[in-house]
């Protein structure tokens, strides 16, 4: 039985049904911006294999960081032990973070960033003499993770995980940001969106712990790109009303948005930041909760004192010494300024497709394009045009979008704006 064969029989891949296997590429390598399929073919690998690998694929630094630590120390447990690859990727991290952030947990993967910050903030609510703040609130539109708690504060109706229906315990939401990026702002608190959260604050806010929001980018949820001052508001109707402030830049850090980490665009800090993705350069899961100095001493002054989470691999050095030479290969570049280029050529050339009669919305900001088309995209249709054309996208449902790793040369833009707009128009 050939790989194909054995996938189709055996591997269940992410967002699909085993009993209708989606049409699969073989990737024998991946290198730079390129996926080299076994058949020859080649493809630019325009979702930056799920917005992780910001520098392309098998960076040589990265490569050889991974390769040195696999000799010396592959894993340790964390618990009354580190090392350090862990402590000077810490170093490097809180260095770049604004400054306050700098209580960092290590974990697994994204998912469990958003897990361990929402522990993070009911148990610093319960420490802080608050027993009945244990609920979260969130906007519509969002998406944090597929872990249980994480779900719970995905879009609860036009999300991904609606169809678990009460299994998922009920969170506060809010509607989605309602200004555009670009848009002029109101300081109308009913126009803005903020009132709506003041709304919600004035009568649940002793039940709530923290907010949590991915600032700028509605990532999964829909790719909304909503203005900074949503998050100005939010952080000080937060401290108005004593409840914890979580930025889940896990998408949106290291440069993706034009800026090193999403919050840029608005100056405000959160209490809780969770970062992943980019973290390792796409090179392995690996993921940050970073907490400030009050949050930890909230949590300290509690019994149990001990943040109650430890994930069998949390701190792993081989993700850690990647990690760290990640943050390395960060400042040697200005990267953001990289993503403002792909972003600008995508903005141009991608143009036309304002005028397509089943696109809804062209929206561009730092490296990431969205087509937003009026009908879900036929994916096996989109899956065969890929491989043919050369370029990897995976659209889900309406959205069409590109996220290039940040090295992606202008004239490879050129192709995935091309292949974009000949999917938009109907292949």
């Amino acid at each position: 039985m050939d790989a194909l064969a054995i996938d189709r029989r055996h591997i269940w891949h992410p967002y699909t049904a085993m009993t209708q296997p989606q049409p699969m590429h073989l990737v024998e390598r991946a290198e730079g911006i390129w996926l080299h399929l076994s058949d020859g073919r080649r493809m630019i690998d325009a979702m930056s294999s799920w917005w992780c690998a910001a520098y392309g694929h098998a960076p040589a630094p990265l490569v050889a960081a991974l390769k040195a630590q696999a000799d010396r120390m592959p894993h340790v447990m964390f618990g009354g032990l580190t090392h350090h690859p862990a402590t000077e990727l810490t170093r490097k991290l809180v260095a770049l973070l604004p400054d306050g952030l700098d209580r960092v947990f290590y974990a697994d993967s994204g998912s469990v960033a958003v897990e361990v910050a929402v522990k993070m903030a009911v148990q610093a609510q319960i420490a802080a003499g608050n027993p009945a703040r244990t609920s979260l609130a969130t906007a519509r539109g969002g998406y944090h993770g597929d872990t249980w708690k994480a779900m719970s504060l995905c879009d609860p109706d036009n999300g991904m995980h609606s169809h678990f229906g009460a299994a998922i315990s009920a969170q506060h939401f809010v509607p989605m940001p309602p200004v555009a990026f670009n848009a002029d702002w109101t300081e109308d608190p009913a126009q803005n969106g903020l009132g709506a959260v003041e709304a919600l604050f004035a009568r649940h806010g002793p039940q709530i712990a923290a907010f949590i929001i991915e600032p700028v980018v509605q990532g999964a949820g829909g790719m909304r790109f909503y203005h900074p001052a949503y998050l100005r508001g939010l952080r000080a109707l937060c401290d108005q009303f004593d409840i914890l402030l979580i930025f889940d830049e896990i998408a949106t850090a290291f440069g993706r948005t034009g800026a090193t980490f999403g919050m840029e665009h608005a100056g405000v800090v959160p209490d809780i930041l969770c970062l992943g993705k980019a973290l390792t350069g796409g090179m392995m899961s690996f993921a940050a909760t970073i907490a400030s100095g009050r949050v930890a001493q909230m949590i300290g002054q509690g019994s149990p004192a001990a943040l109650m989470h430890g994930p069998t691999f949390m701190g792993n050095p081989l993700a850690c010494a990647v990690a760290g030479a990640a943050l390395d290969l960060w400042g040697t570049r200005d990267w953001a300024a990289e993503a403002r280029r792909i972003g600008a050529q995508l903005q141009g050339e991608l143009a036309p497709a304002r005028d397509f009669a089943g696109a809804a919305d062209l929206r561009v900001l730092g490296a990431i394009g969205v087509i937003e088309m009026r009908a879900p995209l036929p994916m096996a249709r989109v899956h065969a045009f890929c491989a043919e054309t050369g370029v990897w996208l995976r659209p889900f449902g309406r959205l069409l979008y590109a996220m290039p790793p940040l090295i992606t040369p202008p004239g490879q833009v050129s192709q995935i704006a091309h292949a974009m707009l000949t999917i938009a128009r109907g292949l």
